[in-house]
């Protein structure tokens, strides 16, 4: 192989650079080919639970993201009129979970994540093709315009679309759509003061929450047919939908200008795949298990792939049991969620909102538990930390060429 060792990341998003610092610790020559011409994300914020910030600890990463943490009261679910359905706070996920939940926008972890690799690691405008996957007596080959690159190892976390995962499953059916569309927005809104808050009326949410800078991150979906827009723009709509709901929703609406607001519709592979790699190929993220955004857990799960992939990545059909069954049973949850929230039945509706009351009412222990199997997730290797800080028995990936992966039962 002309380059022994070496990783070929497609794909410079929050799974893939997680997975090329995670690479480079073990020493890894890692390229990561990005084809937008910046790493600044099309987005807005992200949430990560603590079980993506013990993975960033291997990469010594999680402290920093958690100093970014914003939310440090009360919150929970709310009706269009502000009545409270359940109540949550920080501190007891914190205690069940071990460790907080960090709001940030996604440039700033991208930020982060990219400081972490040597210079020149990061290609901007370099569109590539996966040409050959390899085999153990060949490398991968990937084609960029300017020529192609040998690796041990290339790492499809080219998202949702990803050109990777047709090239090494072409009888996949691919993502299908989720049934809604969803917009957000990040802006400033001054002297509004709220309760972080998830609101769920019929076929329609909304969530506002603060972020460590000041800013305000509201996100809303709504059941839509795929590919509509808005005749005028899009926070004319959000108004039309939202505008009636209670505070501060019509203030972060008055304070948005209609090009702060991003729309999306929401995809998602149903059919899982039957593998996370072939030959000398692994993939990533929405690339391997794009699931709709109602459990928070998308990005969540492209970083402990990324970091269980470092950790298998010299036995891919490790990574793949490692990572299959987690990730296809949080992405069916999550469609399941997707249900339950955005339900339109006015009967239904009730029902559920008379249901999540009583949970509540019953302790805020309940209405945590369907995240458990999913915050408290720990990275391979990870048999004993504090759950003060989430800082204790920390154990970081280190630049070791000849290091082997150890034994990881799957999560």
């Amino acid at each position: 192989m002309t380059q022994a060792r070496r990783a070929v990341v497609i794909g410079g998003g929050i799974g893939g650079l997680t997975a090329a610092v995670a690479l480079h610790r073990r020493g890894r020559q890692v390229t990561v080919l990005e084809r937008a011409r910046s790493l600044e994300p099309v987005g807005a914020a992200i949430s990560l639970a603590p079980n993506s910030l013990r993975a960033l600890d291997v990469i010594g990463l999680g402290d920093e993201i958690r100093d970014l943490a914003a939310w440090a009261g009360d919150g929970g679910l709310r009706t269009p009129s502000g009545r409270w359905l359940a109540r949550s706070s920080a501190d007891a996920a914190a205690e069940r979970f071990g460790g907080p939940l960090v709001l940030l926008h996604r440039a700033t972890l991208v930020e982060h994540l990219a400081a972490q690799l040597p210079p020149g690691a990061v290609r901007t405008a370099a569109a590539a093709t996966l040409t050959d996957r390899g085999d153990t007596g060949r490398p991968a080959r990937v084609t960029t315009a300017d020529g192609e690159l040998e690796a041990d190892l290339v790492v499809g976390a080219d998202g949702i679309r990803s050109a990777a995962r047709r090239a090494l499953f072409p009888g996949h059916p691919g993502p299908v759509y989720s049934g809604f569309t969803t917009w957000r927005v990040v802006i400033p809104v001054p002297g509004v003061q709220f309760a972080s808050h998830e609101t769920w009326g019929r076929g329609r949410i909304w969530g506002t929450h603060p972020l460590k800078d000041g800013r305000v991150y509201a996100y809303a979906a709504a059941v839509a047919p795929a590919g509509g827009r808005a005749p005028d723009d899009e926070k004319a709509e959000l108004l039309r939908r939202f505008g009636d709901w209670h505070d501060p929703v019509p203030a972060v609406l008055a304070a948005a200008r209609p090009e702060d607001v991003l729309r999306h519709d929401v995809h998602h592979i149903a059919e899982p795949l039957p593998a996370y790699h072939r030959g000398r190929v692994a993939l990533v993220g929405d690339a391997a298990h794009a699931m709709p955004p109602t459990l928070g857990q998308g990005g969540n799960q492209a970083i402990e792939d990324a970091i269980v992939l470092a950790h298998h990545c010299d036995d891919l059909s490790a990574y793949t049991a490692a990572r299959l069954p987690r990730t296809t049973a949080i992405a069916r949850q999550a469609v399941r969620v997707a249900r339950l929230n955005l339900m339109t039945s006015r009967a239904g509706t009730a029902v559920r909102d008379t249901a999540m009351a009583a949970l509540s009412k019953a302790g805020p222990a309940l209405f945590l538990r369907g995240f458990d199997g999913i915050a408290d997730w720990r990275p391979p290797g990870d048999t004993a930390r504090s759950s003060e800080a989430g800082s204790g028995g920390r154990r970081m990936l280190r630049a070791d060429p000849g290091r082997q992966p150890v034994e990881e039962s799957t999560p």
